[in-house]
C-alpha cells in the first residue's frame, strides 16, 4: 500500500506531466447569446399536460440552472388548416377571397398549442429571447396550394400564381401572430418566415432560395417597422450548414441582408464548418438525431445521440463555427426511438427521464454562462482534448473540457491573474451530472489543475479575485 507521502508524491508528478489549456482572455471572438430548444409540434402540449410536479420538473430542467439552463425559445408559427396532434395551427386557416383581401384570423388556436404558456413559463424562468418560426405559408398562398410538400411562396421570384402575389399577406399573418403575441404580455424577439427551405417533406415545408427569400425580406422588413414592431427578422433554417451558407449568399447578393438580424442554421444536411460571412448574431436554432433509444453518456457503438458526442458538437459550434447561439429540437418530448428530446415525459405515468445530452447542454447554459459574454482564446497541446473558455461580464470565467480520450488527463489551467480566485469544477460522465468539486490551484495560485476522467466533460468556473 502507498504511503500517504509516496501517494502525494505521484500526484505531483502526475500534475507535472499535465496538459495545459491555456486561457487567453485578451484575444475575444463571438458575443454568446444563449442556448436552448423548441416544443412546437405540440410537444408543449405534452408538458402541460403533466401533473403539477412532474410539470414544473421539467420546466426546471430546461430553463433554470438546475438543468439544461437554456436562455432560448424556438416556437412554431403554425400554417396547418387544422389541428390534430402534431400539427400546428393557423391563425388564418381559411383563405380570404384574394391575395387583396383582410385574412380570416382566428384567435390562437389553443394558446398556440400551449406555446404562449410555455413562453411564459420560460421568461419566468429567465430565457431572454422568444424565436418565432413558420415551417410554412398557409396553403392558399403557395404553388403548390397545401403548407405541406414543399411549394414556393406566390409573387417570389419565378413562382407565379394565377391566385397573384401573397408576399403582403404572409407579412400581414406574420405581423398579427407576433402583436397576438405582445397582447397576452410576450414580446416576439426574432421572427422567421422558412424552415429547411431546401427540402419538401411530408409536414409543413416551403421551399426557397436565397434569392426567394430577398424577395420576401423586402416586403417583411416594412411591414414590420410599419406595425410599429422591432421584432427582427431571422432567415432561413437551412437543413444544414452549406444549405444555410447558400441561402445567406443569395440574400447578400440581392441587398437584403440589411434587414435580416440573425442568421439561423441547422445541423442535419451538412455538419456546421466554417463561419458564415456575416457581422449578424448566428444561431444553430435546430438539430437532434434519429437513431435507438439512448439515455448514455457514451457508448462503444459510438452513437450519435451520445451525450459526448453533443458535448463535442456544441464544442464546435463555437470555437468553430463561431455561432451566437445554440438550439436543440425538443427539450422534452414522449419517449421514442428517435432521440429527439433531451428528456422524455411520459403523461400517463407523468415520469420526467432526461438524458446525458441534456447534460452535456448544461455546461454551456446559463450556470456557467451569461447573456453577453464573450467567448476567448483557448487552446491545450492534447489532441484528445477539445477547450473553449467564455468570459461573462460579472468578471466569471467558464472553460470546458472535453477530455474524447479512454484515459483520464491531469490538466493545468493557465489563466492570468488566478491568484485570490475561486476555481469550481463541475464533472459529467457516465457516473456524474454536474457534480461539484474543486481545483487545485498549486504552488503561487498561478494554475488550476484538476484531473479529467476519460470520456468527460469537466468545466471550470472561476470567480473573485479575477
Amino acid at each position: 500500500m502507498l504511503t500517504k507521502i509516496a501517494a502525494a508524491g505521484l500526484a505531483l508528478a502526475a500534475f507535472s506531466r499535465a496538459a495545459t489549456v491555456s486561457v487567453d482572455p485578451h484575444t475575444e471572438y463571438q458575443t454568446y447569446d444563449g442556448t436552448g430548444c423548441s416544443e412546437a409540434f405540440q410537444r408543449s402540449l405534452l408538458v402541460h399536460e403533466l401533473a403539477e410536479d412532474s410539470r414544473n420538473e421539467v420546466l426546471d430542467y430546461l430553463f433554470t440552472e438546475k438543468g439544461a439552463g437554456f436562455t432560448i425559445l424556438r416556437n412554431g408559427l403554425g400554417s396547418s388548416p387544422n389541428q390534430p396532434f402534431d400539427l400546428m395551427k393557423s391563425i388564418a386557416p381559411k383563405a380570404p377571397a384574394s391575395n387583396d383581401s383582410e385574412l380570416n384570423y382566428i384567435p390562437l388556436p389553443r394558446n398556440d398549442q400551449y406555446q404562449v404558456w410555455l413562453s411564459k413559463q420560460a421568461k419566468a424562468r429567465g430565457v431572454n429571447y422568444i424565436y418565432a418560426d413558420a415551417w410554412s405559408a398557409d396553403g392558399y398562398m403557395k404553388t403548390n396550394d397545401t403548407d405541406t410538400y414543399g411549394g414556393y411562396l406566390c409573387g417570389v421570384y419565378n413562382a407565379t400564381c394565377e391566385s397573384g402575389d401573397w408576399r403582403q399577406a404572409y407579412a400581414d399573418k406574420i405581423v398579427h401572430y407576433i402583436q397576438d403575441y405582445a397582447d397576452k404580455g410576450i414580446k416576439i424577439d426574432f421572427v422567421g418566415f422558412l424552415n429547411e427551405p431546401d427540402l419538401s417533406t411530408a409536414y409543413a415545408s416551403m421551399q426557397s432560395s436565397g434569392r426567394q427569400a430577398a424577395d420576401f425580406i423586402k416586403v417583411l422588413a416594412p411591414t414590420l417597422e410599419e406595425a410599429g414592431l422591432d421584432t427582427e427578422i431571422a432567415c432561413c433554417d437551412g437543413s444544414g450548414w452549406e444549405q444555410q451558407r447558400e441561402r445567406l449568399t443569395g440574400i447578400q447578393r440581392f441587398h437584403q441582408a440589411k434587414n435580416l438580424g440573425l442568421v439561423t442554421s441547422h445541423g442535419y444536411s451538412s455538419y456546421p464548418g466554417a463561419p458564415f460571412q456575416t457581422k449578424l448574431r448566428t444561431w444553430q436554432t435546430e438539430w437532434s438525431t434519429f437513431d435507438d433509444l439512448n439515455y448514455k453518456w457514451f457508448t462503444s457503438e459510438g452513437f450519435q445521440s451520445d451525450g459526448l458526442t453533443w458535448a463535442n458538437n456544441i464544442h464546435n459550434l463555437f470555437a468553430v463555427s463561431n455561432v451566437t447561439g445554440h438550439l436543440y429540437w425538443w427539450g422534452a418530448a414522449e419517449k421514442n426511438n428517435t432521440n429527439e428530446g433531451l428528456i422524455y415525459i411520459n403523461t400517463t405515468t407523468n415520469e420526467v427521464n432526461p438524458t446525458k445530452r441534456m447534460w452535456a447542454h448544461a455546461h454551456f447554459g446559463k450556470k456557467f454562462i451569461r447573456e453577453g459574454a464573450v467567448r476567448i482564446d483557448a487552446s491545450s497541446g492534447s489532441a484528445s482534448l477539445n477547450v473553449t473558455a467564455f468570459a461573462n461580464t460579472d468578471g466569471t470565467t467558464a472553460v470546458q473540457v472535453i477530455n474524447n480520450s479512454d484515459d483520464a488527463q491531469h490538466v493545468a489551467l493557465d489563466l492570468p491573474d488566478l491568484k485570490g480566485c475561486s476555481v469550481a469544477t463541475y464533472l459529467t460522465n457516465e457516473d456524474n451530472d454536474l457534480t461539484e468539486g474543486t481545483a487545485n490551484l498549486g504552488k503561487g495560485g498561478k494554475k488550476a489543475k484538476a484531473m479529467v476522467p476519460g470520456r468527460s466533460l469537466l468545466s471550470f468556473y472561476v470567480s473573485g479575485g479575477h
